[in-house]
């Protein structure tokens, strides 16, 4: 830094008495002997020295000092033009929380409403059934009662079926079947989760039917399950609470993910979605009766809403899985022996 004083001398000894004689200004003078105390002026380090900066002309900007980081040095960005607006900052958030500008498209809608009906389960199980009535698979018993390897066959062809279109679709728009299953929770969480609201729901199915049965017997159009002639033996009843697994617990669930996460991305919310999509999944359930279609389009909104509030479809699968096996074993308890 500039210092005036030490420019002007001030910062040298003090002169010699004027009785010495003067020195040659010419002749340097010794060193000092290193005991002797000479206050000679400090000077800076020579690496810390820095000029000191000219002034500028008159009328003219100082220089702007330039970073001495240049590894941190960051161009500013420049100002927008008067009247633009400022561009948008980049989004930071990650892929895949909720449906983009792109997904919901109006162009999109169309496709997607093709994949939700193609899953939904009723195209698949009509062509199926054809295929196997063509094959000569009855689907009843002389006795008019459901028969047991029609409907078994029917099932597992249907499990594999829709979870086949579910993966196509998803992939065929890069997302992943794990991705829509477990979302971003803990699966063995959502496990729990399912195993503890499996009491409550069966209760509520029980009490639910019961109710429509005293409010409107005539909705009880359909006095047995038909259903229940299948589990005559332990045998059959071992494979039917497998197939209810696979049907229930892990083919419908997984059409219900699917089906709403199309609707929330392209078809109007995933709200909408459930409560279209409860209304189906009762009407699929028709042939027990029309209080199970009232008590089994509550309980798909129940699975659904589940899946829309937690982003997983664990919790749903675990205890439609719990449902349908409880379903089973009283169906077991009560047929006689």
């Amino acid at each position: 830094m500039f210092d005036p004083g030490r420019e002007a001398g001030l910062g040298r000894p003090p002169a010699a008495p004027e009785t010495a004689p003067a020195e040659d200004p010419a002749t340097p003078t010794a060193d000092p002997p290193p005991d002797s105390f000479a206050p000679a002026t400090e000077n800076p380090a020579p690496d810390s020295f820095a000029p000191p900066a000219e002034d500028p002309a008159p009328g003219r900007a100082a220089p702007a000092t330039e970073d001495s980081a240049p590894d941190s040095f960051a161009p500013a960005a420049a100002d927008p033009a008067p009247g633009r607006a400022a561009p948008a900052a980049e989004d930071s958030a990650p892929e895949g929380v909720g449906p983009t500008a792109e997904d919901r498209a109006p162009g999109r809608a169309a496709p997607a409403l093709v994949e939700v009906i193609l899953c939904s389960g009723f195209p698949t199980q009509i062509a199926l059934s054809a295929l196997l009535t063509a094959a000569g698979v009855a689907a009843l018993t002389p006795a008019g009662d459901p028969s047991f390897g029609y409907v078994v066959t029917l099932t597992l062809l249907d499990v594999v079926l829709v979870a086949g279109l579910v993966t196509a679709f998803l992939r065929a728009r890069g997302e992943s079947v794990r991705e829509l299953v477990l979302g971003a929770r803990p699966p063995a969480r959502e496990a729990a989760l399912g195993i503890l609201l499996t009491p409550p729901i069966v209760a509520a199915a029980v009490a639910g039917l019961l109710l429509v049965g005293w409010l409107a017997p005539g909705l009880r159009n359909v006095p047995d399950n038909p259903f229940g002639a299948l589990l005559d033996t332990p045998g059959r009843a071992l494979l039917f609470a497998l197939v209810v697994v696979l049907a229930g617990g892990l083919r419908e669930e997984l059409q219900r993910a699917f089906v709403l996460r199309r609707f929330d991305q392209h078809l109007g919310g995933g709200w909408l979605g459930l409560a279209v999509f409860s209304v189906a999944f009762g009407l699929g359930h028709a042939v027990q009766g029309w209080d199970t279609v009232i008590v089994t389009g509550a309980l798909g909104a129940l699975w659904g809403a589940l899946y829309l509030t937690r982003g997983s479809a664990v919790a749903a699968m675990t205890s439609h899985t719990g449902f349908n096996l409880t379903q089973i074993a009283l169906a077991v308890a009560a047929t006689p022996s």
